[in-house]
């Protein structure tokens, strides 16, 4: 596993780490995947798991972990989480800080059941996010049908939204819909300074990009004081109070 953070920008501090998988030899999470058949799809997402919790114990982490799932290959919550549970309990990694992505890597065939899935998570006390959202699959008909605690907008919508007056409104009246019912918004593929600010005039603080940090393998990338103190300067701050 390889994690990379997702900050809260206003609060200066990593919110969470994601655990995106790796091959044996760090091959990239596309190679990974592309081994993954309808026949080992179950054992993969099982594996991927309990492999993410044991390598955040291992490395340390004190935050949250957020873990990606294949939707398809969880045919009862009960029976599918009891894997989790136990390595959890096992190396002392809280339940309350697990979050549980569902990924965009294929299109979710049976909506009602993953909505009784996210349900039994809740009941667990485990949070979960719809992944790249704009992007894919993971459509706005998706957000309805499911309706997880948070969402993950998509770097494609992100990318240079300071510059396009079209992905900043879209990602505005997101924000505004977000606030209204509770969701959280997270903004991926942050690469520049520019799109931070431009997210924190939206009301996005959470973010996540290689602006400040890229993933690191079987290690918590720290995120330099300076990046968050370039998005919080005092003239961007007082611009936008003006505005």
């Amino acid at each position: 596993m390889a994690f990379q953070p997702i900050v809260d920008v206003l609060k200066r501090e990593v919110y969470a780490y994601e655990a995106l998988v790796r091959g044996p030899h760090g091959e990239p999470a596309a190679w990974v995947f592309a081994q993954v058949t309808p026949e080992n799809m179950y054992h993969f997402d099982q594996t991927c798991r309990v492999t993410a919790i044991r390598a955040a114990a291992r490395v340390g982490m004190h935050t949250r972990l957020s873990i990606n799932f294949l939707p398809n290959a969880v045919y009862d919550p009960a029976t599918c989480i009891r894997a989790t549970l136990q390595t959890a309990q096992e190396v002392g990694f809280p339940l309350d800080r697990l979050i549980f992505e569902i990924t965009e890597h294929e299109s979710v065939l049976n909506e009602a059941r993953v909505r009784r899935i996210i349900d039994a998570y809740r009941g667990y006390g485990f949070v979960t996010a719809l992944d790249d959202y704009g992007a894919g699959h993971a459509t706005a008909g998706l957000l309805l049908a499911l309706r997880p605690d948070i969402v993950k907008v998509d770097m494609a919508v992100i990318r240079g939204l300071d510059r396009d007056h079209w992905r900043s409104n879209l990602v505005d009246h997101l924000a505004q819909f977000a606030a209204k019912v509770g969701l959280m918004v997270i903004a991926e593929g942050v690469e520049t300074v520019e799109e931070a600010r431009c997210l924190l005039s939206l009301g996005i603080t959470y973010m996540q990009g290689y602006y400040f940090a890229r993933p690191a393998f079987e290690a918590l990338p720290p995120v330099p004081d300076d990046v968050y103190s370039a998005c919080l300067s005092a003239d961007w701050v007082a611009r936008v109070a003006v505005d």
